[in-house]
């Protein structure tokens, strides 16, 4: 008993160090693509550089979701490759531990994973969706508060254009400042000053635009000439465009499981019913998966005997890929109601988990079974080839 509790703190240590090193990075390298493309957007847009980083605070919950399937694969894979590699795993065997047995480890981590990723998929991240959407809608609005671009007209409303030369104190203190108005019924408004600042007003659609040390020439269809004030501060309100208030909460990825069940026994749409369905198979279909894993990590992580191939790792990934795929164009194809969501949903599943159960039984049950052998041959014989071929033309370029 004591000594099946050490093999199981072992097997533990080996599992959580690739598991969450591979998670870490996987996230890492999706939030420095997304990144990219925010900096451009934000700066397009004009707006500060810190709503960047509340976008990608909203965004972890997403690639969390796809980096921990992917972090429990590698870190139960590498787990069980070392253990093949180093005459370990022969070693329990020969020692009474079955596969089976072995496996109980790397399910405690695969039940937490999967816990964690259906408060993940279920719960948190329909809501930081909504939050993302949210701040893009309130960026393209200019409901963040983007400053005024210096240098350029900008528009005010309809009818008001302001320039401003220098900008100091985040926006605080400006200079240089030319502001053009026109009224609908014909009067125009000219200005320019030296100093200016925005200040807020108890409507919240309006603020003072106060100028200091300028000219004011107003303009109408019943002046004989425009009138030209000089002054030494001046207050200009500014009505600010009526921005509509953001949508409600309600896309299919924002909806959280409870209301995706609720939505989609509702009769009253049988597209949005379809779509919703959809949606909720293909969350719990991720989910599920998550309980696979165990079964395939191993089934890839036993390389031939005397071989150190890493095909097992590259296939693991290539696998996982490729069924979130066809999970989403299944998931499209059953919200489209073109086929029931259950059939599109579930049908890669069940065949996904029987080549998964197949691989593992032959690795676990059959004496020197391995699933890939052949793919590890053809491998091997590849990798031979390559090496052969770059030691002939290392060769040639030495030769005098």
């Amino acid at each position: 008993m004591k000594s099946a509790s050490l093999v199981d703190r072992y097997l533990a240590r080996l599992i959580a160090v690739p598991l969450i090193a591979s998670l870490v990075i996987a996230a890492m390298l999706l939030l420095l693509e997304k990144m990219l493309r925010l900096f451009d957007f934000v700066a397009e847009e004009g707006g500060p550089v810190s709503v960047v980083w509340r976008m990608l605070a909203n965004l972890i919950p997403e690639y969390l979701s796809l980096g921990i399937p992917i972090g429990l694969m590698l870190g139960i894979l590498l787990a069980f490759r070392r253990l093949a590699t180093s005459s370990e795993l022969d070693v329990l065997l020969a020692c009474g531990f079955s596969y089976r047995r072995l496996l109980r480890v790397p399910y405690i981590f695969a039940i937490v994973a999967a816990l964690v990723n259906l408060a993940i998929v279920g719960f948190l991240q329909p809501y930081s969706r909504y939050a993302y959407e949210g701040l893009r809608y309130e960026l393209r609005t200019g409901a963040l508060g983007a400053s005024i671009k210096v240098g350029e007209f900008t528009k005010l409303g309809k009818n008001m254009t302001v320039r401003i030369e220098r900008s100091q104190e985040g926006g605080r203190q400006l200079s240089g400042i030319f502001v053009m108005a026109q009224g609908s019924d014909g009067k125009e408004l000219a200005v320019t000053a030296e100093h200016g600042r925005f200040m807020a007003t108890d409507d919240p659609n309006t603020i003072i635009f106060r100028l200091k040390n300028g000219t004011l020439v107003h303009d109408a269809p019943n002046f004989p000439v425009p009138r030209v004030l000089a002054f030494e501060s001046h207050d200009l309100p500014i009505d600010l465009p009526k921005e509509e208030a953001f949508r409600q909460r309600g896309g299919r990825e924002e909806l959280t499981i409870p209301e995706l069940v609720k939505s989609s026994r509702n009769p009253a749409e049988k597209k949005d019913r379809a779509k919703s369905q959809a949606e909720f198979h293909f969350r719990v279909t991720e989910v599920a998966t998550m309980f696979l894993l165990p079964l395939l990590a191993v089934a890839l992580a036993v390389p031939p005997k005397r071989s150190t191939s890493a095909l097992g790792v590259f296939l693991s990934i290539v696998m996982i890929v490729t069924y979130y795929k066809v999970n989403e164009y299944a998931e499209a194809l059953g919200g489209r109601g073109h086929i029931s969501p259950i059939i599109a949903l579930w049908t890669p599943f069940i065949l996904f988990a029987a080549l998964i159960w197949w691989m593992y039984r032959t690795i676990a049950t059959v004496p020197g079974g391995q699933p890939i052998g052949a793919l590890e041959r053809q491998f091997a014989k590849l990798g031979g080839f390559v090496r052969r071929w770059f030691s002939r033309s290392n060769r040639r370029v030495v030769a005098p």
